[in-house]
């Protein structure tokens, strides 16, 4: 089929397109406009009254609109979850239009998140995986009994094609947009097994890489809407001024001069700062500058230096007789170490870093009497509804939120902060919708950051270098604490976000791993990858170190030690292969790192140079092989592992937050360093799935392996000098180097 895409004679800028369109209204906006596209696209809402299940409605003219209930944030997931309703019930993929899923966890809750929607680590694959690919199956039962009855045939006689039932012994069929205007719902509905599910050999979609995805050309045009997008008739627009140090309260405000400001409507006092309405976004910007407030000066976070407190948490790693949570334990990893004839002790610190998004806070919020209605860059509409009615003093019922598009999550946009700003804003002027947008200074000085750590690694050799025991130490403060107190409880104190990563499966006599907390007042969250981006980094370096000590190649030791997981071995060899792993380079050196994390096997190999007067590293190419089980979309698989590495190499090389006394240092690109695309390495990626395999999650993988090999990589080109402390800043390597 031979498809004409028409391409318009004149470019025209995103603001542009936005100025243009406002006065469609907001349906306009939130992409009620139909774009030429390859394969299904985005809609408002979905057309049609035959409706066989929550997730699927189908229009007379054959549209299938199929419900998202993740939040789309640049990782694909509008596409890959709908199209495995779309396989099983075998939609035609052209016919069907998308809809974003507004707050509703009875109907469209994740399994893998205890049933609420949230999107984030890497778990909206796997959670929905089974659950969407059932419901696909079971439309199509419910379109087989339609048919059969409209045509007078048992169902056993029918088969399907794309958007199509067929009668093959008569020659008859009906379109799926037949059926929508003159079948029935069959009562009861048919009930489906996995025994109905498809078999491989039969996918039409998945395994496919001519998929496109079905946000990307909304990207292109300029006509995404994104959450700092949303415009609403009679909206206002809000700010909000917080303390330099988290914890404070504003004790005297001043907000004379903020008042006097053409455009500004209220300034409202908030139990953690100060918030601004007012007519403009220039206007509410302008009144914060503006504001004089004395802040109270009782928060235990003035006393938060980083890094002393990290020097403290290696200390505290250190000390064996400070003991914490077993997170873990398999064999007597202490007697073993005890008893060991070598023992490797090291230790290795993250500091804090910021998410960073190119799209910073920013919510839209509408409250009528008790309830309320929000439009937001969300990773969890469950969560916001919980926060937001708490806020207005209602119930999460009467709270919908409307999910946008989202400039990036990272696990940022999972949090509510910017959610209570606008929806406190929008309390005081009831009736009117009011906007709230943080500027890159409040986003990057009031995220939630990844938490600082440390981690001290006790590995147990015997004579011939075998490892006999692996005890794991990992000081940091808590996520779970703050964000899942009743889990963190249930859990005896472990924090398992915190955490994770740090069981691998490596072969090892003994392994145990401990956690110790420490809370500093600081609140901490979920960063890319969390866990196991620090947790990777000090355990496959320790592989290389081992590696080091029995003068055996690190490769070969991996396989070695996960000789009874060949799933691991495939993507080790594979990425080896890549990279000709062998082959000696001039004034280069490679370095592997490998993960099992969020389902998914990855193996990544870093080629670095050098420059030892200055301490800069330079990574000029990195190859991947990854084993996500079940590979849906191949080539979008590809371009999630691009942009971990991509943003995995610019955590390990540059990312980092410094606080002292209680305030944040860095504030905007210029202070808070992230990678630029003359800095990004060559990038190669083989997706090797193995069939029968349980589907992994993608988003996050990408990011633990490349910070390890890089710090590999330097350690052959060096001779031997270990890089332990992210990120890897010139002057920190350059001490490492005794330079």
């Amino acid at each position: 089929m031979t498809k004409t895409v028409k391409i318009f004679s004149h470019a025209i800028s995103r603001r542009s397109f936005l100025i243009s369109v406002g006065s469609l209204g907001v349906a306009v906006a939130f992409g009620g406009l139909v774009r030429n596209a390859f394969g299904a696209t985005m809609s408002l809402v979905g057309e049609g009254d035959y409706l066989p299940n929550a997730w699927v409605t189908i229009a007379g003219d054959g549209t299938v609109t199929i419900m998202s209930p993740a939040s789309e944030m640049g990782q694909g997931i509008m596409t890959t979850l709908p199209l495995l309703i779309a396989e099983e019930m075998d939609a035609d993929w052209e016919m069907v239009r998308i809809v974003q899923a507004s707050s509703d966890a009875d109907k469209y809750g994740n399994p893998g998140f205890y049933g609420i929607q949230l999107t984030g680590g890497s778990e909206s694959t796997r959670g929905y995986y089974e659950l969407l690919r059932i419901t696909g199956a079971q439309t199509r039962k419910v379109l087989l009994s339609s048919a059969a009855n409209m045509l007078d045939v048992s169902v056993g006689e029918l088969t399907t094609e794309p958007g199509r039932v067929v009668h093959a012994r008569t020659g008859r069929s009906l379109s799926y947009g037949q059926i929508a205007t003159d079948g029935s719902l069959p009562d009861p509905l048919p009930q489906v097994t996995e025994a109905d599910l498809k078999p491989t050999d039969q996918w039409r979609y998945i395994g496919r890489r001519d998929i496109h995805r079905i946000d990307l050309p909304s990207k292109v045009d300029g006509s995404a809407v994104y959450g700092i997008d949303v415009q609403l008739p009679d909206m206002l627009y809000g700010a909000v001024l917080r303390a330099p140090v988290q914890g404070e309260q504003p004790e005297r405000i001043d907000d004379s001069e903020a008042r006097a400001l053409p455009g500004i409507t209220h300034i409202v006092p908030l139990s953690y700062g100060v918030g601004i309405i007012g007519e403009t976004v220039e206007a509410t910007r302008r009144a914060k500058d503006l504001l004089n407030v004395t802040w109270s000066t009782s928060s235990r976070v003035r006393n938060y230096t980083s890094d002393r407190l990290l020097e403290h948490y290696r200390d505290v790693g250190r000390d064996l007789s400070q003991t914490g949570v077993e997170a873990f334990s398999e064999g007597d990893a202490d007697s073993a170490i005890t008893n060991a004839a070598t023992v490797i002790e090291v230790d290795y610190m993250s500091d804090l870093v910021c998410h960073a998004t190119m799209e910073p806070m920013n919510a839209t919020a509408l409250v009528t009497g008790d309830t309320v209605e929000i439009w937001a860059p969300t990773q969890g509409p469950t969560g916001t509804q919980g926060f937001a009615a708490e806020v207005v003093g209602t119930t999460p019922d009467k709270v919908k939120v409307n999910v946008t598009l989202l400039g990036g999550g990272f696990g940022r946009k999972a949090e509510a902060d910017f959610i209570v700003d606008a929806v406190s804003l929008a309390k005081e002027v009831e009736g009117r919708p009011v906007k709230v947008i943080w500027s890159r200074e409040d986003d990057v000085r009031h995220d939630k950051f990844r938490p600082l750590e440390a981690q001290h690694i006790q590995v147990g050799l015997d004579v011939n270098g075998n490892i006999t025991g692996w005890r794991h130490r990992i000081v940091a403060d808590s996520i779970f604490a703050r964000t899942n107190a009743e889990l963190f409880a249930s859990a005896g104190g472990h924090d398992d976000v915190v955490t994770e990563g740090a069981h691998f499966n490596y072969t090892v006599p003994g392994h145990r791993i401990e956690y110790i907390r420490q809370d500093n007042g600081l609140d901490i969250g979920f960063w890319f990858a969390v866990g196991v981006g620090y947790t990777r980094f000090s355990i496959e370096c320790v592989i290389d170190e081992i590696a080091a000590a029995r003068g055996t190649d690190p490769l070969q030791l991996r396989l070695e030690l996960l000789k009874d997981q060949p799933r691991a071995r495939n993507v080790i060899e594979t990425v080896g292969q890549m990279a000709e792993w062998d082959r000696e380079r001039d004034d280069r050196a490679l370095g592997l790192a490998y993960s099992d994390a969020f389902g998914s096997h990855c193996a990544q190999i870093a080629e670095v140079s050098l420059n030892r007067e200055t301490g800069v590293i330079r990574v000029h190419k990195v190859w991947c092989a990854v084993d996500p089980g079940v590979a849906i979309q191949p080539r979008h698989i590809e371009g999630m592992m691009i942009a971990g590495i991509t943003n995995g190499t610019g955590h390990a090389l540059f990312e980092q937050i410094n606080i002292v006394n209680g305030e944040v240092q860095e504030g905007n690109f210029d202070t808070y360093r992230v990678i630029r695309m003359s800095e990004a390495p060559e990038i190669e990626v083989a997706v090797v799935p193995t069939s029968g395999s349980p589907v992994g999650g993608i988003g996050q993988a990408g990011l633990p392996p490349v910070g390890p090999a890089i710090a590999n990589a330097v350690a052959r080109l060096t001779g031997g000098v270990r890089l332990r402390h992210y990120p890897f800043l010139p002057e920190r390597v350059k001490a490492a180097l005794g330079a």
